[in-house]
């Protein structure tokens, strides 16, 4: 069967579909780039919040009209969807999109690649993590993701993660090294961890956190490689794990997401660190690490917060001073905690502070991207594009943050560049 991929939601989603290509191939299956050519499609979804939920079910909905107007032409093609949202929703999406052939929940990729071809609406218990066989990724991209973990087992009032795709599971430390030795091997340079928590990686299988563990072992594999951990939550980041990224490979790159600045709404999220508390961590990360970015993402519009509230978090931020910060509007989740939350915001008040949180916080990035004009840094070659080399440097994640821009042409992996003009989130500057 030839089968066309599509894969929304999360770098987890990304990392587990490059499994699943590498079973369909085995297998005897083929991935094509061109929908013209594919006997079916394979919608990998996201049910975190309303916009990716809407995202999945519209992208769904466009392969229900493809497939009707292919009756004549190839009355077989098939449409599978798995991921997150049918784990959240097993009972009503076949009901809602009875077009769909087959419904898989959060399972294996090599599970769901030998489940493809029975066509069967296949739902099951979330079954998130996995061992390594072998993956498929695309060759033109210099890195990779690496899962290492999924689940959760915090109770955050606004998320419902842990309800549809169960509690923290790791994988096993040896065969997560064995992937990234692949990876290595293979080419790419930068591996990229990522888990719903990746600082609460091993508490389950080894008894207490093994990051700086995992961290040393990936360190130690040969080649010219970064390493970039991603989803930390503030509550496990502790003087060890802080310790593994003391290693050479390892960026010097914080994702901390903290959700909010105000200890009112801290509590009502059930995040357990204040505001104090979380400056103070950020502090200890500077003077440990000089040289660190630090990243985080905040909620807008979290049930209860005032005027007070956001001045706080504007407060916070100004404070800490964050090189990288997203930010959302709040999601009313009907299976979240916080659905039952009184004084909700309104969505154009939401609106309003995320605009100011970002100006504020644009004047931050700005500053803090000021002390690289002039400095020689390593940078990432992504792409090329009308002679200008695209990269990253050590700051900056694939997809989410900045890029370097460069005059080059015929250059991949790591290269030299004098920062010349700095900007917002971009940097220019000249090979060296």
């Amino acid at each position: 069967m030839k089968l066309y991929i599509v894969v929304l939601g999360c770098p987890k989603n990304e990392a587990d579909f490059s499994l699943f290509k590498y079973h369909l191939q085995q297998l005897g299956h083929e991935v094509v780039d061109d929908l013209k050519e594919a006997d079916g499609v394979v919608v990998d979804t996201c049910g975190f919040i309303v916009d990716a939920k809407q995202e999945s079910i519209d992208t769904v909905l466009e392969f229900v009209e493809h497939k009707k107007k292919l009756k004549n032409v190839n009355k077989d093609f098939k449409i599978f969807v798995t991921g997150c949202l049918v784990q959240r929703y097993p009972k009503e999406l076949p009901i809602e999109i009875p077009e769909v052939d087959g419904w898989f929940g959060v399972i294996p990729p090599k599970t769901l690649a030998n489940n493809i071809e029975k066509v069967n609406k296949y739902i099951t218990d979330p079954i998130a993590v996995y061992e390594f066989q072998g993956r498929v990724d695309d060759v033109t991209l210099p890195y990779a993701y690496l899962k290492i973990a999924d689940g959760c087992d915090r109770a955050c009032t606004f998320c419902t993660i842990p309800k549809f795709k169960g509690g923290f599971v790791s994988r096993k430390l040896e065969d997560i090294v064995r992937e990234a030795e692949y990876l290595v091997s293979g080419g790419k340079k930068e591996i990229i961890l990522v888990a719903q928590d990746t600082t609460g990686y091993g508490i389950d299988l080894y008894g207490k956190p093994m990051l700086p563990e995992l961290l040393k072992r990936l360190n130690d594999i040969p080649g010219d490689f970064w390493i970039r951990v991603m989803y930390m939550h503030p509550d496990h980041v502790t003087d060890d794990i802080l310790q593994g990224f003391s290693y050479e490979k390892v960026v010097k790159y914080f994702d901390i997401p903290v959700q909010h600045g105000s200890k009112k709404i801290l509590k009502l999220m059930n995040r357990t660190r204040t505001p104090d508390e979380l400056e103070a961590l950020f502090d200890k990360i500077r003077s440990i690490f000089p040289e660190a970015v630090l990243r985080t993402s905040i909620i807008l519009g979290f049930p209860g917060e005032s005027s007070q509230d956001f001045e706080e978090l504007i407060e916070f931020v100004r404070s800490v001073e964050f090189d990288k910060l997203g930010a959302f509007i709040y999601s009313d989740e009907e299976d979240a905690a916080s659905y039952n939350l009184p004084h909700k915001v309104r969505t154009s008040t939401a609106q309003k502070r995320l605009d100011k949180l970002m100006e504020t916080q644009a004047e931050i990035s700005l500053m803090r991207n000021q002390k690289f004009l002039g400095k020689v840094l390593d940078v990432l070659i992504d792409e090329e594009t009308n002679g200008v080399l695209i990269g990253r440097a050590f700051m900056d994640a694939p997809e989410i943050d900045g890029n370097v821009f460069v005059k080059g042409t015929n250059l991949r992996g790591f290269v030299k560049v004098r920062i010349t003009e700095v900007d917002t989130y971009d940097l220019e500057g000249e090979l060296v």
